[in-house]
């Protein structure tokens, strides 16, 4: 997909509202746009990923295996959301999986280019670290509602007294 397209398709993202068009320029040539069917897996929980994504259209659920439980919905992320951002920051394990929920298109950049466009453009640099961290501190209120719901369904522990 030609870059000034691809910087069009950015430019309408909550992700990247702020960024001078100078930039977006950048961020479209590093990146590329990838499309997935309703229903297929982006990633996999545990898998090695170098890739951040930005939802584009669509929606993707987040999944996290739970012992007992199953696959458990964590989040449902749409247009402008950021998935995968371990790609960034955690040695690229992903601790979720992520499946498209409709027929989906992320604008993916490799971590290596993310990254490298964060040294040499500050402004993008801190735009993107300002993008992981409410995606970081969203996910800790979706999962803090989780242990909410989790616990809701088990009876208060009674202390066990002498016999």
């Amino acid at each position: 997909m030609d870059s000034k397209v691809l910087a069009d398709v950015l430019a309408k993202l909550r992700f990247s509202e702020s960024l001078p068009d100078e930039v977006l320029q950048r961020v479209a040539a590093a990146s590329k746009l990838e499309g997935y069917a309703a229903g297929s897996v982006l990633f996999r929980e545990g898998m090695q990923n170098d890739v951040l994504m930005v939802v584009a259209v669509g929606r993707v659920a987040l999944d996290m295996h739970v012992p007992g439980r199953g696959e458990v919905r964590i989040l449902s992320l749409g247009p402008g959301d950021m998935v995968a951002w371990s790609a960034l920051l955690g040695g690229g394990r992903m601790t979720t999986s992520a499946v498209a929920l409709d027929d989906t298109q992320v604008v993916a950049i490799s971590a290596a280019d993310a990254q490298a466009l964060c040294e040499t453009d500050p402004t993008f640099g801190y735009h993107l670290m300002r993008q992981v961290a409410m995606a970081l501190a969203h996910r800790l209120v979706a999962t803090r509602l989780q242990l909410l719901d989790l616990f809701a369904d088990t009876p208060p522990a009674i202390p066990q007294g002498p016999d």
